[in-house]
């Protein structure tokens, strides 16, 4: 018996190394999933199996990706990192993960991304970046291959604006998190709204925006802000232009133009920032005018036509009375020429 005892941990430990199991994770065959959560990793348990599906590494302590991280599972299809410590991710930390569809990495320390770190990702359905500390997105993401995702979450990070171009090279996307960011509401944030209302007109899910800055616009809705209140961005003047190319070329220039560049550079923030106009017009006021400068219109028109009638009217009465004396008055003329006619001797 005492044999037999002995015997169990040193079957356990071959069958740990036949399957590929790491010590600290629960490998389950039937779904093809390892669970290594809430172990205190500090980086990639080796040995994985080959043939897994699905890989907890949640609420650890993992504070890097080194690239090529995942070369021993290149069937994973999910993977979760949420609730670590990652900090700095390799540019290859994802590659040969040819059919990930749905990756976690919520609850780190992430500052910025890369595109080459999703160049591989082909077949990614879900991305969740949320509850970071991202403060761009480099416009580079609009030429990696997201065909296939359908849910990309962002929220809770330090942006402060988003190039509508990445959210259009993602044409199957239909749930979209972005609140709880520090956007900044001025003219380079139009395209974004304007995105995000036809988003949602074609059946898109998201939540609400709200203006971190400037203070005209903070705590409001981005999607209820009136397009009438946006301003095209300013383009750089071609004097702005030219003197920038030359002021590497002479230093006195640079000595003696900071003050007016500087006075440049403000100016053209402050035309970027949103400014509030006079609200337009109501449509209802503007119908109700229209209405009644239609009726004014028209009675004036009615008093018109009855003048005219009335003219006319009185005119032909004014002739037919002049005309009906003269004919009585004629009449006897005739009579008497006649009578005398007879009367003179045949």
């Amino acid at each position: 018996m005492k044999g037999e005892l002995l015997l169990l941990p040193s079957v356990i430990f071959l069958l740990r190394m036949v399957c590929g199991c790491p010590e600290k994770c629960h490998c389950h065959t039937a779904s093809n999933s390892v669970d290594c959560s809430q172990q205190g990793l500090a980086e990639i348990p080796p040995n994985l199996p080959p043939q897994t599906l699905t890989l907890h590494l949640q609420d650890n302590q993992i504070h890097q990706l080194p690239a090529f991280a995942f070369r021993s599972v290149p069937q994973l299809r999910t993977l979760n990192l949420r609730n670590n410590s990652l900090s700095n991710l390799a540019p290859g930390a994802f590659h040969g993960l040819q059919h990930l569809q749905v990756l976690n990495l919520t609850q780190n320390s992430l500052h910025s991304l890369e595109s080459r770190h999703f160049h591989s990702l082909s077949q990614l359905r879900e991305l969740d970046l949320s509850s970071n500390n991202i403060s761009n997105l480099p416009t580079s993401l609009r030429g990696e291959r997201w065909e296939n995702l359908t849910v990309f979450a962002v929220q809770q990070n330090q942006l402060q604006q988003l190039d509508r171009g990445i959210l259009e090279s993602m044409p199957s996307v239909k749930l979209l998190f972005l609140k709880d960011n520090l956007w900044k509401c001025n003219c380079h944030l139009l395209g974004l709204k304007l995105w995000l209302e036809k988003f949602i007109y074609k059946g898109g899910v998201t939540d609400s925006i709200i203006c971190a800055s400037p203070d005209t616009w903070k705590g409001k809705d981005l999607l209820k802000i009136p397009h009438e209140l946006y301003q095209p961005c300013p383009f750089p003047s071609p004097d702005l232009e030219s003197s920038q190319v030359q002021q590497p070329a002479s230093a006195h220039w640079a000595v003696s133009r900071p003050p007016e560049s500087h006075s440049v550079e403000e100016r053209d923030h402050s035309e970027c920032e949103l400014k509030p106009k006079p609200r337009p017009a109501n449509l209802r006021h503007a119908v109700v005018t229209v209405i009644i400068t239609g009726v004014g219109c028209g009675i004036l028109f009615l008093m018109m036509l009855v003048a005219a009638i009335y003219g006319c009217t009185y005119a032909a009465i004014t002739a037919q009375y002049r005309g009906g004396p003269l004919a009585q008055t004629d009449e006897p003329e005739k009579t008497e020429g006649k009578e005398l006619f007879d009367s003179s001797p045949a």
